[in-house]
C-alpha cells in the first residue's frame, strides 16, 4: 500500500536538522520499533520528524571495530533499481511495490549528496555506475525492459555505450562484458551512514535501548506495548522475521565482499561502480561487484548463499578465492591491490523472504470475549522486514508506506495483505482471519 497521506521530501517532510519538522506533543502516538538496522533507522526518522515519539529496541547496534559488523554496515549499498545485483528479488508484488520504493529512496539520497558538507557527514554520495551485460540488451527482454524503465524513470546520467567497456578498463578476454550502460546512483559509505542516522534519530528524540526480544510479537503485543507505552509496534528486524513474526518463509542469503585499497597506488583509482548482475550473469550466485565504500576502500564482490546462516568465511575459503579471482579477470589491475589491514573481509546474511518483502500489517487477529461471543481486535503491529540485499535502495519508500500503515492501525481499520489493490475488499478469506467476526 501506497502512503498517499504524505509523499517523502527532503527539506520538506524529512530534516536532517535535529529538531522534528512536526514536533511532537503530549498526545502524539507512541511507536516502538525493534531493529536497530538500516530499516530500523530510516523508519524512525521518517516517524520523528511526522511527529510521532519514537523508541527503538535493537539487541545490537553498529560497531566500528574489527569484530562482525551489522548486515546494514556489511553490505554493499550500491543503489539499484530493482531487482537487486546481490540476490534478486523475482516476486511479482515486490518488484512492482520496490520500483515506487526504490525510487523515492532515489531522490532523497540524491538531494542527501546535494549538499557537500551534508554527503561527507552522512557518507552519502551520487556516483556512476557501470552495468555490463553478456550479450546485446536487446537479446535479454528483463535487462531490456529494465533499462527502457530506467531511461523514462528519472534517473540520472543514463548512457548506454558498448565502449565503457573499453574506457573503463575491463578486459578484452572475459566474457561477461559485451553490451553496457551507466547511470549515476547513490554509493553509501554504511559505516559512516548508520553512524550518522543514529546520531540523527537520537537528536529528533528517540530513545535507544539494547535489548533483545525473543518469540512471536504477535503473542505478546499488548505486554510489549504496556511496558514500552506504545500505541503501535514496528517488526524491522530483518533475519528476526522468523521468530518475531512467526514467518517460516524467511531465510539468509550468505554474502562476503573483499575490501582493498583503492589509493591510486596499486591500480587507478575507482571512482565509479561496475557490476555484472546475477540475472545477465547466467548466475544467481557469484558476479562481479565492485564499488567504492569510501575514499580509501574498494568493494569487491559478490556472491550469495541462499540458506547458509553461519558467518565462518576466511579469505582462503573456495568462493571467497573464486570471487576475488573473478574480479581480477573482470579487471587485471586488481592483481596488485592491497586487502585493507583492519577489516579485509565483510561478511553478512542478507535477509530474505520465499514471497515478498513483506510492507505490511500483522493479519491476525485478537480474539477477546464480548457480549457472549467473540470480538476480533485488529493487531497493531507492523512489519518492515525480508529486504533480501536491497535495504539501503528500498528504505526510504518502505519507510513511507510504513508511516501509512500506522496510519491505518492507529484507527484499527482491518489490515490488508500486501498486493492487494486499494479499491479491493480485505475479505476474511484473503487475509485468513478466524471465522468469527466481531459482534457489535
Amino acid at each position: 500500500m501506497a502512503n498517499k497521506s504524505s509523499q517523502l521530501r527532503l527539506g520538506d517532510t524529512l530534516s536532517v536538522f535535529p529538531a522534528p519538522v512536526v514536533r511532537p506533543s503530549q498526545y502524539s502516538p507512541r511507536i516502538l520499533i525493534i531493529g536497530g538496522g538500516v530499516i530500523g533507522l530510516i523508519t524512525a526518522w521518517v516517524l520523528l520528524d511526522k511527529g510521532y515519539r519514537v523508541t527503538i529496541v535493537a539487541k545490537e547496534w553498529a560497531s566500528f571495530g574489527k569484530a562482525q559488523r551489522l548486515t546494514s554496515q556489511i553490505s554493499g549499498a550500491l543503489w539499484e533499481y530493482p531487482p537487486a545485483v546481490c540476490g534478486q528479488h523475482t516476486d511479482t508484488i515486490s518488484l512492482r511495490h520496490s520500483k515506487i520504493w526504490s525510487m523515492t529512496s532515489y531522490k532523497i539520497f540524491d538531494d542527501i549528496a546535494s549538499s557537500p558538507e551534508l554527503s561527507k557527514a552522512s557518507g552519502v554520495r551520487m556516483m556512476p555506475v557501470n552495468f555490463f551485460f553478456p550479450a546485446p540488451i536487446e537479446d535479454i527482454p528483463e535487462q531490456f525492459c529494465k533499462m527502457k524503465e530506467i531511461m523514462s524513470s528519472g534517473i540520472r546520467g543514463f548512457k548506454r555505450d558498448a565502449g565503457l567497456i573499453q574506457q573503463r578498463g575491463i578486459s578484452p578476454t572475459y566474457g561477461g562484458a559485451v553490451d553496457a550502460y551507466e547511470h549515476i546512483a547513490p554509493v553509501i559509505d554504511t559505516d559512516q551512514a548508520m553512524g550518522w542516522l543514529q546520531n540523527l534519530v537520537e537528536k529528533k528524540g528517540a530513545k535507544l535501548i539494547t535489548k533483545t526480544i525473543h518469540g512471536d510479537l504477535f503473542n505478546q503485543e499488548d505486554s510489549l506495548r504496556a511496558e514500552y507505552n506504545a500505541d503501535i509496534i514496528v517488526n524491522a528486524t530483518g533475519h528476526g522475521g522468523i521468530e518475531l513474526a512467526g514467518d517460516r518463509t524467511c531465510y539468509p542469503i550468505r554474502g562476503g565482499l573483499i575490501r582493498i585499497i583503492n589509493d591510486g597506488k596499486d591500480f587507478p583509482k575507482i571512482e565509479h561502480a561496475l557490476a555484472i548482475t546475477a540475472d545477465a550473469a547466467g548466475s544467481m550466485n557469484e558476479i562481479v561487484f565492485i564499488v567504492p565504500r569510501n575514499d580509501n576502500i574498494l568493494l569487491l564482490g559478490g556472491i550469495a548463499e541462499p540458506y547458509e546462516g553461519t558467518l565462518d568465511y576466511t579469505l582462503d575459503t573456495p568462493i571467497i578465492k573464486r570471487m576475488r579471482d573473478r574480479c581480477e579477470r573482470f579487471y587485471p589491475p586488481f592483481k596488485n591491490a592491497r586487502m585493507d589491514p583492519d577489516y579485509p573481509l565483510a561478511q553478512g546474511l542478507r535477509p530474505f523472504r520465499q514471497s515478498n518483502v513483506r510492507v505490511e500489517r500483522e493479519l491476525r487477529f485478537h480474539q477477546e470475549p464480548f457480549r457472549g461471543g467473540l470480538f476480533m481486535r485488529p493487531s497493531r503491529i507492523v512489519h518492515s522486514y525480508g529486504h533480501g540485499g536491497a535495504g539501503w535502495s528500498l528504505s526510504f519508500g518502505c519507510a513511507n508506506d510504513v508511516l501509512g500503515l500506522i496510519e491505518e492501525a492507529l484507527l484499527d481499520i482491518v489490515p490488508k495483505p500486501l498486493g492487494l489493490e486499494d479499491n479491493e475488499e480485505a475479505l476474511p478469506g484473503k487475509i485468513e482471519m478466524p471465522q468469527a467476526m466481531a459482534r457489535l
